[in-house]
């Protein structure tokens, strides 16, 4: 665990060393992941961090702000979109691989198995954390449904539906002990039938 995220650089006299707000949402990530939002109390997120409260509240402004940009995080690094999503690119080729990232990525630690997002966004309720997870679910569906549309735009809703579901269940099931082997041989599957789809 990182316990302390200031700067090894020797800091300018009379000034503190920078602090890497990068560095902490790798490790909210983290925590976040293995925990869950509610599973992570402040004093173990400014613990972990090797900050103190204020100087939290200082950088983030709440834990839920936290939070919110460990999502954003979690999206731009884990699966990023751009890198699979791209214009030009043979639909079924792009969703096929997509699905098998998912599958590889939500195997791949099984200390924190699944994804982060899909997994705070089954929360109940209409807490702040359980909506952003959504919103952030929402904002990449909608970016694989602009994918599908520029080519297939009469079945982008079902075949964007097909993909979220898919995708789900493959977080769920890692969630549950299901390795990756298993994981790939039903994301291939998926791919196949997402062909039939576009046919």
């Amino acid at each position: 665990m990182i316990t302390n995220l200031k700067s090894e650089t020797r800091p300018s006299r009379g000034r503190p060393r920078a602090f890497d707000p990068e560095a902490a949402l790798a490790v909210g990530q983290r925590l976040f992941h293995a925990a869950g939002y509610d599973g992570v109390g402040l004093s173990a997120l400014t613990e972990a961090l090797g900050i103190k409260p204020p100087s939290f509240y200082m950088a983030f402004g709440s834990k839920a702000a936290f939070f919110e940009r460990v999502l954003d995080r979690y999206a731009r690094t884990e699966i990023p979109l751009a890198d699979v999503l791209w214009g030009g690119r043979p639909t079924g080729e792009a969703l096929a691989d997509l699905l098998e990232r998912a599958a590889r990525t939500y195997a791949r630690d099984p200390e924190r198995p699944g994804c982060l997002v899909l997994e705070a966004a089954r929360g109940s309720g209409e807490s702040e954390s359980v909506v952003m997870a959504r919103r952030t679910a929402e904002s990449r569906r909608a970016q694989v449904r602009a994918f599908v549309a520029a080519t297939h735009p009469k079945i982008a809703d079902v075949v964007t539906d097909f993909i979220s579901t898919v995708m789900s269940g493959l977080s769920a099931s890692a969630r549950e002990g299901m390795g990756e082997a298993r994981l790939l041989k039903v994301s291939r599957a998926a791919a196949e039938s997402i062909n039939v789809l576009l046919c």
